[in-house]
């Protein structure tokens, strides 16, 4: 019998699902080792492998602004033993900047099992910088039009289209500057040869901590649990009530694997995250548990897709 007739024949449920596994577990990463994706795909190895019986294995496979690796998934046999641990770019934002290279359809080819939280960028300047909060950084782009940079890790990801929302929410002109990876992207914001910087807390907290770098804004709804006193940039103006841009970290499954087998998966990878010790680990890296059920999840990455497809039409982004 396959894995995936084992999950739908019936009799005993909780036997059915959970002896699934008949070969090691593939958890695929678009990512290099050691960044928030990969940390979270090894998170989740111990307790795959206690709830399946069979290794979970890590699997990094980056380059192509990670749709190598999910091209991979997407293609791969639709029985759980292979996954894709994703950023939200692979997912929900390069279908709308590389149309011209995407070899996979994520909406239909994926569909996401868990959701390990939300990232949300945070926005800093250099301590130096006349700007403390949401307010007085928009009033400060708003008096200085076309005069100021924002920096990120590249072209058409979360923390470049976040930059671009809010020039267009909030009628801001601030120039994109695209970086190589964060690291230096935040540390030209420190030594003032950009004004700001979207970033992950985790490329942004070491220059936060020496007092280099000030953190004035966060992207998402709510404040973060990491940084309390830093207020949501949705307060910066009441042109931008309602912004919101995030990136996002989640487990992805061919989409025609089976509903309980996805069900399965959904049930021990959410259970896996909401541990304790590993929850402190997730907020380490800036990342934000959001709790919401299968149909909640994937609603979400269908509105988020459309999003960021919005964001980047307006701003004409595309990475050919």
């Amino acid at each position: 019998m396959s894995a995936a007739a084992a999950v739908l024949a019936g009799g005993s449920s909780a036997r059915a699902q959970g002896a699934f596994a008949t070969q090691n577990i593939r958890l695929v990463v678009g990512y290099p080792a050691g960044g928030g994706v990969d940390i979270v795909a090894r998170l989740l190895t111990d307790p795959m492998k206690a709830a399946f019986g069979q290794a979970v294995l890590v699997e990094n496979k980056p380059g192509a602004a990670a749709m190598i690796a999910a091209q991979s998934v997407a293609r791969a046999t639709p029985d759980g033993h292979t996954l894709l641990v994703s950023a939200a770019g692979e997912v929900a934002v390069n279908q709308h900047i590389y149309k011209e290279r995407m070899a996979y359809d994520p909406q239909k080819e994926l569909t996401p099992v868990a959701l390990a939280g939300i990232v949300p960028c945070v926005v800093v300047v250099a301590a130096t910088t006349p700007v403390k909060t949401p307010a007085e950084l928009i009033a400060y782009a708003l008096a200085n039009k076309g005069k100021l940079s924002f920096s990120s890790s590249g072209v058409g990801n979360p923390q470049h289209l976040a930059g671009e929302l809010m020039n267009r929410m909030a009628g801001t002109d601030v120039l994109h500057v695209p970086y190589r990876g964060s690291a230096p992207a935040v540390t030209d914001v420190a030594v003032g040869a950009v004004t700001m910087s979207f970033s992950s807390l985790g490329a942004a907290l070491p220059l936060i901590l020496d007092g280099r770098l000030r953190a004035v804004a966060v992207t998402s709804r709510e404040r973060m649990p990491q940084l309390p006193d830093v207020a949501p940039l949705s307060e910066g103006a009441p042109a931008l009530a309602g912004y919101e841009l995030l990136n996002w970290f989640g487990v992805f499954a061919p989409s025609p694997t089976p509903e309980p087998l996805q069900a399965r998966l959904f049930e021990v990878v959410s259970n896996a995250l909401q541990e304790k010790a590993t929850m402190e680990k997730l907020l380490i890296q800036g990342i934000v548990p959001r709790p919401m059920t299968l149909a909640e999840l994937r609603s979400f990455v269908r509105s988020e897709s459309e999003k960021f497809g919005r964001v980047a039409e307006a701003a004409k982004i595309r990475a050919e």
